[in-house]
């Protein structure tokens, strides 16, 4: 997400709908969100929607899911609470 286009939405109330957000599955992959996700007691993924979601109070994540198992596992993430240094940490490596 670009920050200036980031704020300028957000100060307008216009949604942002992140598509494959963090550059799709790589970056999952990472020890840093598998880090977190352990002194968590979550998943990854978890740790990425998460993090996602404290980026603005206008990002609107729509996970496509299979299964009541990974729904549940999605609405989830919305309950965890990042550290200030967790999201300055995955902030540096959003590029």
């Amino acid at each position: 997400m670009h920050r200036g286009g980031r704020r300028f939405r957000a100060t307008n109330g216009i949604g942002y709908v992140p598509f494959f957000p963090r550059g799709g599955f790589t970056p999952l992959q990472s020890s840093t969100p598998s880090d977190t996700a352990q002194r968590l007691g979550a998943t990854p993924l978890q740790v990425a929607l998460a993090w996602l979601l404290h980026r603005a109070p206008n990002v609107l994540l729509i996970p496509g899911t299979s299964s009541l198992q990974h729904l549940q596992e999605y609405l989830a993430a919305a309950g965890l609470t990042l550290s200030v240094e967790t999201l300055a940490q995955r902030g540096a490596s959003a590029g």
